[in-house]
């Protein structure tokens, strides 16, 4: 009777089988970098979600080969997000020239109206070029609350390959960060410091339109107001030019051993671009800050030197012509150095080029409990100048002297992570406790574990104010604006990097360092091989379909003729 009637039990395991696969979800990740495994940090926090996360993709339409690569990748993780918390994570892809519903708008409105960039695809084909505008961010909504997550973060201007694949490796990071921030709304509060000559005028327009979306900011006059980490969560500074007091000093330091976090873009010489327009030399020379021993004590030194690097952004030079009429011409200017970031931390894995202007070279310093990391510094032909420099526009009239320029990775940017210990312990006296006292503010000799991060040059955070078009965006070069050598430079996202690890959970920065290693066949292997390759993959499958048919004939023939 069971063999009558087997065809009722392998329909009932049938149907087992797809319910507990519809309940059930398990994958194995058989790739080196693990990319299709979520990290615990993202587990958990899609474990902690108590309302439902809606997910909009937008990369859609026509797409070339990168961003169709990159789409797809984006649904696959979606779809890694919603296998681990079904019931609460949804997604769909969309057009962003679709209509909101109930509504005339179209999702692009909105998009951009958020913060969107879209990006005009253009592609050579056999009949000529085509052009298409693409979002490529989706659109989590949470508790009423909506923001964008970037899925493309390279250069809207030079697509690359690379790019997309920096892209898919930052994809986690990206949506973890997002959905953090729509669980827990609360903005950090980023200080600005000023009273010892901080800029404070359009030049600062960069720092604030970065900011304005996911901080607070406020400015912080550390001379006569306290510093106190329990309201702010990073004290930003912005190339200071006045002397440091003993009393401000003070601050500064309790404020870092009280958990507050340090995010310091320093000059310490005097040498700006202005003082060439008069004169066809000048002098750089010392500050004097006074913040070299607290900063020593942390660990860095800023040296008052200058890097000089054959890598380096343009500006325009007179090479010949009348005074009436004078002949100009783009050249290097090696004293506006371009910082390739390496892939050594989460901060400036995948960032572009950083420009820097009259940049300080950074020393480490054996401090113990103080871990350094090097987030920028020069290309392997760079030099440095001690001060007194004398910087000439002549120089770069002929070529630079390879020669002069053998140093390599000179640090200029520095990420410090550890204790801390007091540059005030063991000599502070009791007036200064009594003034840190009446400030809300109690004296500790060393920091619970803490970050702060030190840059060699405050213009990497400023941008340049064009007399007719106001403030540029943060890390585009004023003197190449309109010209074949203006460029949109990373100088705004490693701000933003660099604030982001500073005031993030560290579970959450660690997504950051998955890594995607980009495995490209060799062309010219595919080219010389392609006949092969193209037998193997259509004529051996059918030849083995039709082998398998001859055996199974063969096999049944006899047994039956037996």
């Amino acid at each position: 009777m069971t063999s009558r009637f087997w065809w009722i039990f392998l329909l009932i395991g049938l149907v087992a089988v797809n319910f507990l696969a519809s309940v059930f979800h398990a994958r194995l990740d058989l790739t080196k970098e693990k990319r299709y495994t979520l990290s615990k940090a993202t587990r958990g926090l899609l474990r902690s979600l108590d309302k439902p996360v809606q997910i909009d993709i937008f990369l859609t339409g026509d797409l070339n080969a990168g961003f169709r690569k990159l789409a797809n990748s984006t649904e696959e993780f979606v779809s890694l997000l919603k296998d681990r918390n079904s019931s609460k994570v949804q997604y769909r892809v969309m057009s962003p020239m679709e209509a909101i519903p109930g509504s005339s708008r179209l999702y692009r409105d909105t998009l951009e109206a958020l913060g969107a960039v879209p990006i005009n695809l253009t592609d050579q084909t056999e009949t000529g070029a085509s052009s298409n505008i693409i979002y490529p961010v989706a659109l989590v909504s949470y508790n009423d609350q909506q923001e964008l997550v970037r899925l493309y973060t390279g250069n809207e201007r030079f697509v690359s390959q690379a790019d997309i694949v920096n892209s898919e490796a930052a994809m986690e990071y990206e949506f973890a960060r997002v959905i953090d921030q729509l669980v827990s709304p609360r903005k950090p509060f980023v200080a600005y410091s000023i009273g010892n000559g901080e800029p404070m005028d359009a030049r600062t327009y960069g720092i604030q339109e970065a900011l304005d979306k996911d901080y607070r900011l406020a400015l912080l006059n550390i001379n006569s107001q306290p510093v106190n980490a329990d309201t702010f969560d990073v004290l930003l500074m912005v190339k200071p030019s006045l002397q440091f007091t003993e009393s401000e000093k003070l601050k500064i330091d309790q404020y870092v051993m009280n958990g507050g976090k340090l995010l310091l873009f320093i000059d310490a010489l005097i040498a700006e671009q202005d003082s060439l327009k008069m004169n066809a030399a000048t002098i750089a020379y010392d500050r004097n800050l006074n913040l070299t021993d607290q900063l020593f004590k942390y660990g860095a030194r800023i040296n008052p030197s200058i890097v000089m690097d054959l890598q380096c952004d343009f500006m325009p030079f007179v090479v010949g012509g009348t005074p009436e009429n004078p002949q100009r011409e783009f050249l290097h200017w090696n004293y506006y150095p371009l910082f390739e970031p390496q892939a050594n931390h989460s901060i400036t894995r995948g960032l572009g080029l950083v420009a820097g202007r009259f940049v300080n070279s950074i020393d480490t310093i054996a401090v113990d409990g103080v871990r350094k990391t090097v987030l920028l510094a020069s290309s392997a032909n760079s030099r440095i100048l001690s001060t007194p420099v004398r910087i000439d526009v002549n120089e770069n009239r002929n070529a630079p002297q390879d020669a002069s320029f053998q140093k390599k990775d000179i640090p200029v940017a520095l990420l410090l992570e550890g204790t801390f210990t007091s540059n005030y312990r063991h000599r502070v006296s009791n007036a200064q406790r009594d003034s840190l006292t009446a400030m809300g503010v109690t004296f500790r000799d060393h920091s619970d574990e803490n970050k702060m991060i030190i840059v060699g040059d405050g213009d990497i955070a400023l941008n340049d104010v064009s007399p007719t078009n106001g403030p540029l965006p943060l890390g585009v070069n004023i003197y190449t604006l309109r010209s074949p050598y203006q460029y949109q430079f990373a100088n705004r996202a490693f701000l933003l990097n660099c604030l982001e690890y500073l005031v993030s959970k560290p579970a959450i920065s660690e997504t950051r360092n998955k890594n995607i290693v980009l495995r490209l066949l060799d062309s010219k292997k595919v080219k010389e091989n392609k006949r092969s390759w193209q037998l193997i993959n259509i004529a051996l499958p059918i030849l083995l379909v039709v082998l398998a048919g001859i055996i199974y004939q063969y096999i049944r023939k006899r047994k039956y003729a037996e």
